[in-house]
């Protein structure tokens, strides 16, 4: 992976909530964007609080106009069973559950041995250990090796993870980061400006080889950084 920091938009706002909006907004931008070009639009959600607070704000806010349009594109477009692809994570094999769901994401988007699915937008957070999606520091999923979707053992969690890889992100139209709390400012700060180490820092690996690399922090988690936008 290189270091390809310098493309990143990073954008302060005042709190979690303001960053749930901004998100939304890009959520609804990109969606209309990737229906109006080519008819469909696919999106990877990751867990997290802050990313939650985007997906209550999407559904549930009666006087958000992100709410209307999420309505009327779904109203319009009703989500099949077949069009949502989760991780079978309760599967306790975890390696066969990695390997279907990277069979699905192959077949959906038809990939050949090598390619990367082209999601419109991939939705992360991040850890205050610098981790996100379950690529967490000194586990062995972070050296490439080609897979689209592993099994990780993460020790400290006493625990079996499913996740993307990064290369599985990198060929995405967009990627947005979204991060809050004074726990994370040290770890955004090595993330974005400290060397690039990777292996500490996993968020690092995430580097959009032709897309957007949107980054949306609050005022406590940016705390630290030099640089960024203050809106």
């Amino acid at each position: 992976m290189s270091d390809n920091r310098a493309n990143a938009e990073v954008r302060i706002l005042q709190d979690a909530a303001a960053i749930a909006k901004r998100a939304a907004e890009e959520f609804i931008k990109s969606a209309n964007a990737a229906a109006k070009a080519k008819g469909s639009f696919t999106v990877s959600l990751s867990g997290g609080s802050t990313p939650k607070a985007l997906y209550t704000l999407l559904v549930s806010d009666p006087d958000s106009n992100f709410r209307m349009a999420n309505e009327a594109m779904i109203s319009k477009a009703p989500l099949k069973p077949e069009q949502v692809h989760r991780i079978r994570a309760e599967n306790p094999d975890t390696e066969q559950a990695a390997r279907e769901y990277e069979q699905e994401l192959r077949s959906h988007f038809h990939l050949e041995d090598g390619q990367a699915p082209p999601f419109d937008l991939v939705l992360l957070g991040m850890g205050n250990e610098g981790h996100t999606l379950s690529l967490f520091p000194g586990t062995k999923v972070l050296r490439d090796n080609g897979r689209l979707v592993v099994r990780n053992w993460v020790g400290k969690l006493y625990a079996e993870r499913v996740t993307l890889t990064a290369p599985a992100v990198n060929n995405a139209a967009q990627v947005i980061f979204m991060v809050a709390g004074a726990d994370k400012a040290s770890a955004l700060k090595g993330v974005l400006e400290g060397p690039y180490e990777p292996e500490q820092l996993p968020a690092q690996l995430i580097d959009p080889k032709h897309g957007r690399l949107l980054w949306l922090v609050d005022t406590a988690a940016g705390g630290m950084l030099s640089k960024g936008v203050r809106e």
